[in-house]
């Protein structure tokens, strides 16, 4: 039960696999594409404005496909700018966009310059035509760095300049950059987020939103991935991922029951009108080996029925005593699509995770406190690697829906069903081991800990369906986009919990492994049932030709059922609850976008008043924000900066008998800044900034928690990142990210926990189909602390290498 399965067995799997795809591929001669598809593959172009003759012979170095010009015909003549992934065809249209040229492809897939002609000679000779130009949607893919629309925080395809709300968006091609290989890392360049508050942990991506925990913050496709507090957590694959979404503040006004900090979508791969084959092979440190693969396109001549396959295969090990960390994951996706008004997406994915359990956790007294046998090695795993397990199996079955039975209304319809089942067990230390009494500050009682073990065993699943009305409607002088919903969610978990400390020991400045750890008996077992169902609308108004107006509104209704099997104790709760949100834009004509809102949300509380013996109120969370948004016209930039005052209201607080009470309060009040700049078509360059000078307990039962802060917040966050793509397809990248100094959990560590600075670096090399790279996180392998409590101390992340070889087809 407590041992994984063989290293050999999960290779040969691996093995198996990667044949299983390579053989379900045509024949190597045949993947040498005809000349007359060579333009049609997919190349990583990126072209200065400049001379044309310039960029057509960069092209055909950066393409493979050779163009012929006749220098009286291109002499004198510029191009624009053209940069991001399209085959070459696309490519040579832009650059002769607007000339009187046109580009002629012949039997041996050689492109030739010459003048545009008409009629059916043009036609005999294949004239390359201009193509349309790539357009963004909310829900879709986004070419480079900068995504301008978003449907997160309105539920409909809006311009995020528009909305009226802090909202970042990471693209799939960013997140590749800067080497995030999961959602926490993804996340690592975005303003108002801390990642890794508890430091190095292979089990869960911890996130904190504008100071508030994102435990329960996560959504798929719009949809939740609802968690109840324990380590049974639904996971996603960045590779199946095509954003990251990230919506600051209170959000209940679409979506129900949530933190007060905001929430983060990702939005998963969806199939494709274009064929795409991809084929990546990933190398790294802790013998990482990755295979994946994705493939999409249309099944029939009409384009009516459209798939895409996204595999992944990883075997890898943990960084601490060759402990697994292997992963296998598929996802199928089908789209039809039987008229231009109706379509209906199929999404599906498996995932099996087995692996160990790596959490970097040392004692205060040798990490921020003095010990006399010295500093803690990072490198020293307090654990036990063979008694350590995280196996986890996931599966999704979901669809989405949409039917425009006018030009005026769409209907769309969202629904997913999943199940997990995890088992997990991992020890630890806890408690120094007092060997000498009558000298409380000898060396010997600081270097031996006691071993704790603690597990999770547990089922669960959730249905979720979200139906949406969206109306465009013109009254008078104001335009109206219209949102009615109706949601439902329902999560069971089912769940045995473990806990023990043992009498065994274990020296922290020089582990030795092998101890065998008792199972003890559960601590709970507990059988917990959420429903919610929520009514909600929501209004956009545009007037006077320039401002924005959002105004929402729902109402929930949410019950909890839990049953404890080992106490045979019972709770039962509901409650209702009202939230709005309100905002203004105003859309100036050189790009500037003032706004302001208002947003609420809420979240059940399912302790029981003892003075009433009646459920507590609803905890609930209210924001005003005022921000700026500026996106320069014809440019590829975009500014933002945000002020916020977030409450949370009616937490539950305990006195010193653990009594408790409604009465906490917690405030939160900030600046935030964030800007993706293009200032050369090859150079990108990602600033962002948080200031949050207050994140504290204002109120309290126990008037020791006043004036602390309720999550470990630095005053200042920081992070930049560049890369600069050359000519011959040479590309580098370098980030650094700056966290300053915190208090601690709940503002309790014995001294300030200190800040710190981590660099990440990139580079690559693109030649046709090719694209290799490698990054690197944490470059200089620093060792920091994420945090710290009143008694342990969390190492943050260390250094991470990853080589990447990607073939496009």
């Amino acid at each position: 039960m407590h041992s994984l399965p063989p290293r050999q067995r999960l290779l040969a799997a691996t093995i198996s696999s990667s044949l299983a795809i390579l053989g379900a591929l045509p024949p190597l001669h045949a993947l040498a594409q005809a000349p007359s598809q060579q333009a049609e593959q997919l190349f990583t172009v990126n072209l200065p404005a400049q001379a044309l003759s310039q960029s057509l012979t960069m092209l055909s170095t950066q393409t493979g496909v050779q163009v012929y010009a006749p220098s009286d015909l291109v002499t004198g003549l510029t191009a624009p700018a053209v940069s991001g992934r399209m085959s070459a065809r696309e490519a040579i249209n832009r650059l002769l966009a607007g000339t009187d040229l046109a580009a002629l492809t012949n039997a041996n897939g050689n492109v030739t310059i010459r003048p545009r002609q008409t009629g059916a000679v043009e036609r005999e000779l294949q004239e390359v035509r201009v193509q349309a130009a790539y357009e963004e949607n909310a829900w879709g893919p986004v070419e480079g760095y900068l995504a301008r629309r978003s449907a997160t925080g309105t539920k409909t395809d809006t311009a995020i300049i528009e909305t009226p709300q802090s909202i970042s968006v990471v693209t799939a091609d960013y997140a590749e950059a800067i080497g995030a290989t999961n959602l926490k890392e993804a996340l690592s360049y975005t303003p108002g987020i801390t990642i890794s508050p508890y430091g190095s942990d292979s089990r869960y991506d911890w996130i904190y939103l504008r100071g508030f925990d994102g435990y329960s913050s996560l959504y798929l496709d719009g949809l939740p991935l609802r968690n109840t507090g324990s380590l049974s957590v639904w996971r996603t694959e960045n590779y199946n991922l095509e954003r990251f979404e990230v919506l600051r503040g209170p959000s209940s006004v679409l979506y129900g029951q949530n933190s007060p900090g905001g929430l983060v979508n990702v939005v998963s791969k969806r199939p494709t009108d274009k064929p795409l084959h991809e084929l990546q092979l990933q190398l790294g440190e802790d013998s990482r080996k990755q295979l994946a693969g994705d493939f999409s396109g249309p099944v029939d001549e009409d384009g009516k029925l459209l798939y895409r396959l996204t595999a992944l295969v990883k075997d890898a090990e943990l960084p601490a005593e060759s402990m697994a960390d292997d992963r296998y994951f598929l996802a199928p996706s089908l789209t039809w699509r039987p008229s231009s008004d109706t379509s209906l997406t199929v999404l599906s994915s498996v995932m099996r995770d087995r692996a160990g359990v790596y959490t970097r956790i040392a004692p205060v007294e040798g990490t921020l406190l003095y010990n006399p046998n010295g500093k803690i090695p990072s490198s020293n795993f307090l654990s036990e690697p063979d008694f350590n397990q995280f196996d986890q199996d996931q599966w999704m079955l979901g669809y989405a829906f949409e039917h425009r039975p006018n030009q005026n209304w769409t209907l769309r319809q969202n629904a997913r069903y999943s199940h997990m089942e995890v088992d997990y067990w991992q020890a630890g230390t806890r408690l120094f081991v007092q060997v000498d009494a009558s000298n409380p500050s000898s060396a010997a009682n600081y270097r031996r800990r006691y071993l704790t073990v603690s597990g999770t065993q547990s089922e669960a699943s959730s249905f979720v369906i979200d139906n949406q009305a969206e109306g465009k409607l013109k009254l008078g002088e104001t335009e109206h986009t219209l949102l009615l919903g109706l949601d439902y969610q329902r999560t069971h978990f089912d769940e045995a919990s473990y806990s023990r400390r043992t009498t065994l020991t274990m020296d922290i400045y020089n582990p030795t492994y092998g101890a065998v750890l008792p199972i003890p008996a559960p601590n709970t077992d507990s059988d917990i049932r959420l429903w919610q169902t929520g009514l909600y609308f929501q209004d956009q108004i545009k007037f006077g030709g320039r401002w924005v107006a959002t105004l929402g509104g729902r109402y929930d209704w949410a019950k909890v059922e839990s049953d404890e099997h080992l106490t045979h104790t019972e709770s039962r709760q509901t409650d209702e609850k009202f939230t709005g949100r309100a905002g203004l834009v105003y859309l100036a004509e050189n790009g500037l976008a003032p706004y302001l809102s208002y947003a609420e949300s809420f979240v059940p509380n399912v302790a029981v008043d003892p003075a009433t013996g009646k459920a507590f109120d609803p905890e609930t969370g209210v924001q005003y924000e005022i921000g700026l948004r500026y996106q320069p016209p014809g440019r590829n930039d975009s500014y933002s900066i945000a002020a916020f005052d977030l409450r949370r209201r009616n937490n539950i607080t305990t006195d010193a008998s653990f009594v408790p009470s409604q009465r906490g309060e917690v405030i939160v009040r900030g600046l935030e800044l964030e800007a993706h700049i293009q200032p050369l078509p090859q150079l990108n360059v990602n600033l962002s900034y948080s200031y949050t000078p207050k994140a504290d307990v204002t109120r309290s039962i126990d008037p020791s928690e006043v004036g602390k802060q309720a999550n470990p917040v630095s005053r200042n966050q920081a992070a930049a990142w560049a890369d600069y793509r050359f000519p011959f397809g040479l590309r580098f990248g370098l980030g650094a990210r700056y966290m300053g100094p915190n208090s601690g959990y709940d503002g309790n560590a014995p001294k300030t926990v200190p800040g710190y600075t981590i660099f990440d670096a990139m580079v690559g090399y693109d030649y046709g189909p090719w694209s290799l790279a490698l990054n690197a996180r944490n470059l200089t392998d620093k060792t920091y602390y994420s945090q710290c409590s009143s008694t342990v101390c969390y190492f943050g992340d260390e250094r991470k290498l990853i080589a990447t070889a990607t073939y496009r087809w």
